[in-house]
């Protein structure tokens, strides 16, 4: 399986996240994709390739244009208001305020595009996130050419990206991009598989009222972790989109015996529903020691879960996403793909 990877991704490294009252250093940083990479490399999987120049038709088709503009000058607007640090999140619309109005100041603007303020903006954020979504990009293009599947090792992550707000350590939603790419490429229906530990808002916002595209994701049960305020099993679409969205929110403790059992039923519906092509989008934080969820998957089990999602067959595009067990992140991802190819 041929890999995309962008060294650019280091230019996005915030000096601290805020993480339950103080400052610490990021979960989600540089050396995550680096054990990923010298997993691959130890495993064989020996064809990594940087990818070409990003193409943001694509995601200016998709998200909100003012979002993408504001990702693109936040830093330089920030720093020109006189601001010391990196951009941070500190005031933001909530219930009795406006919603539907975008202040000019840039502090007042932060809050507007943000939805999770342990997400910092820094000088190198934008170039990492074009990086991380061109890996993406020609992963599919790979894909569409007749390869089986491909995988993109993003950094910065996408999923919990939504067409109008950044956070959850993601700026632009690859496998929302991927999957519209996989449509406008001739796919009439196209499903994202979520498997990362977080439920992926961004995706799910961006596909919500759309029968085209099948969102499916595995996560945390919001009354216990991140986002908190989606993901419920309730929420199946709206519009055109009715049916075509499945949560499967789970417990505190989850072992791997019934995440499956969530995985078969996803993979099912998936099925069921007549997809053309998967996105996968990847995280490995439903790893028993991941220092910030709380599922109990091991790591022969991610194995077993890559095997089940090559077994059905589609073209994939894989696209990484969370996993913040460091020492085990390479070993848990590449487990994945693994499995996948032996299916």
């Amino acid at each position: 399986m041929r890999t995309y990877f962008s060294d650019d991704n280091r230019l996005h490294f915030p000096q601290a996240e805020l993480s339950g009252g103080q400052f610490v250093t990021p979960f989600e940083r540089p050396s995550r994709v680096e054990y990923v990479r010298n997993r691959l490399l130890t495993q064989g999987m020996t064809d990594i390739r940087a990818p070409g120049p990003v193409d943001m038709a694509p995601a200016q088709k998709l998200l909100d244009a003012g979002f993408l503009r504001f990702l693109e000058t936040a830093y330089d607007d920030w720093k020109a208001e006189g601001m010391a640090g990196e951009v941070i999140a500190a005031n933001v619309p909530t219930r009795g305020m406006h919603q539907d109005r975008i202040p000019e100041n840039i502090d007042g603007k932060v809050g507007y595009y943000c939805h999770a303020s342990e997400t910092a903006i820094t000088k190198g954020t934008w170039a990492a996130a074009q990086s991380s979504l061109a890996s993406a990009q020609h992963a599919q293009a790979h894909v569409a050419a007749g390869a089986r599947a491909a995988f993109a090792l993003c950094r910065p992550p996408g999923h919990h990206a939504t067409k109008d707000q950044y956070g959850g350590y993601c700026f632009l939603n690859n496998a929302a991009i991927v999957a519209q790419m996989m449509r406008d490429g001739g796919a009439a229906k196209v499903a994202v598989l979520d498997i990362d530990f977080h439920h992926g808002n961004g995706t799910q916002d961006i596909f919500y009222d759309r029968g085209d595209v099948f969102f499916a994701s595995l996560h945390g049960d919001p009354r216990h972790g991140y986002p908190y305020f989606i993901g419920y099993a309730d929420e199946t679409g709206t519009g055109a989109g009715a049916g075509a969205n499945i949560n499967y929110p789970m417990p505190p403790g989850t072992p791997y015996s019934i995440w499956s059992q969530a995985l078969d039923d996803a993979i099912a519906k998936i099925g069921a529903w007549g997809a053309d092509a998967l996105v996968l989008s990847l995280g490995v934080d439903a790893y028993k020691d991941d220092p910030i969820s709380f599922f109990k998957l091991d790591s022969d089990d991610f194995t077993d879960a890559g095997r089940r999602v090559g077994a059905m067959g589609l073209p994939t595009v894989i696209c990484m996403e969370g996993g913040y067990a460091i020492e085990a992140v390479g070993i848990n991802t590449v487990n994945v793909l693994e499995g996948f190819e032996g299916a």
